[in-house]
């Protein structure tokens, strides 16, 4: 008895297999592109919402390692220990008012007036050292082409300034937009109070709210969610007083140096470091030729700059991070560059920027914990 043929020869039951693996790859990669984008839009369209939850559990998480001591080490309710971390704060912000904000507030409304100055320097700069720049400028733009180009450009931009000019209903928009912003930073200290009332680790009843899901899992959602509770917490704990520290170190150097606006400009930029290396890129990028340009300024005084960001970021690099943060993440520098511009994207700007290496972190431990789990080899 003859047996009937297969429909398929062995060659196209390879090529049918692969194809429907390929599909199902380019599906799953459609599917997590379009969930980002569907996340991006909701946290950017939810921000004013998730904005001062997200910095009050932030701050919370931070502050709770204190309540706690007080609380449980020195018998304090955790009412009263909350009330005077309370009035700890604002005794705090107002020395910080009285003392910082004045020469700060100066620095800034100088800086602002300087900018004129700035641009007549580097000018001035380009036509005594670079005439053929300018010759090479003149060139082009006496061509017809370039300037129709430039007419339509400038046409386009006084068309858009003329439609951004506040009419009456934008206006109240602009208001009731900046009201809304106002508001919901105001509310902040609010949800802060009860979040530090709150005793408890945060996921510590997880998984009673999990009962649908199979004993394994919950416990592996619980660690999930144990572990980013832990990234979130170490790490800007970390960055906090790094940021800080390195804030202090720059306005410090750059004051001792000589670099204009250097006290603003070192406290401003050792604050952004918050979100990793976006102090010093920024800090470079404006440091350097506010030092080359300004009055008695030059090659020395770049230099100097120079010295007083590589000082700072050696005891950074060598002394602080180890120190403070150690090997928390576990992210490569270059991993964590292209998680600050893939979250800053996904979510639609500085909060995905901010929360970057906190989930990145969380879905490499995700990865480890179900490699090992689920896709372990026999």
């Amino acid at each position: 008895m003859s047996s009937e043929a297969p429909f398929f020869t062995p060659g196209q039951r390879r090529m049918v297999g692969f194809a429907v693996a390929l599909l199902a790859f380019l599906s799953t990669i459609g599917l997590l592109i379009l969930s980002f984008w569907v996340l991006g839009r909701l946290v950017a369209h939810f921000s004013n919402v998730l904005w001062p939850l997200a910095v009050a559990g932030i701050i919370a998480l931070i502050l709770r390692p204190v309540v706690d001591f007080y609380q449980n080490g020195l018998r304090v309710p955790r009412l009263a220990t909350v009330v005077a971390l309370y009035a700890l704060s604002l005794l705090f912000l107002a020395g910080f008012v009285m003392v910082l904000v004045p020469p700060l507030a100066r620095q800034i409304l100088d800086l602002i007036a300087f900018v004129p100055t700035f641009w007549q320097q580097v000018t001035g700069y380009v036509q005594l050292h670079y005439p053929e720049w300018n010759d090479l400028a003149r060139g082009y733009l006496s061509r017809p082409e370039v300037r129709h180009a430039l007419q339509s450009l400038a046409e386009q931009l006084q068309g858009m300034l003329t439609h951004a000019l506040p009419t009456l209903k934008a206006a109240g928009a602009g208001v009731l937009n900046v009201f809304t912003f106002v508001t919901s930073f105001a509310i902040i200290p609010i949800y802060l109070f009860f979040f530090l009332l709150a005793r408890g680790s945060p996921t510590s009843r997880l998984g009673e709210h999990l009962p649908f899901l199979s004993p394994e899992l919950r416990a592996d959602v619980v660690f999930l969610a144990s572990e980013f509770v832990s990234i979130v917490t170490a790490f800007f704990r970390g960055q906090l007083l790094i940021g800080l520290v390195m804030g202090v170190l720059l306005a410090t150097g750059f004051s001792i140096v000589g670099l204009k606006f250097g006290f603003f400009i070192g406290l401003a930029f050792g604050v952004l470091n918050i979100v990793p290396y976006l102090g010093t890129i920024i800090g470079l990028s404006v440091a350097l030729p506010l030092a080359f340009f300004q009055p008695e300024g030059g090659l020395l005084l770049v230099a100097l700059v120079l010295v007083v960001f590589t000082i700072v970021q050696c005891i950074e690099g060598w002394f602080l991070t180890p120190r403070i943060m150690g090997r928390q993440t576990g992210l490569h520098p270059v991993a964590i560059i292209i998680a600050i511009f893939f979250w800053g994207t996904a979510l639609g700007g500085v909060l995905g920027m901010v929360l970057a290496v906190p989930l990145t972190a969380f879905f490499v431990t995700a990865w480890r914990l179900a490699r090992r789990k689920y896709f372990a080899t026999a």
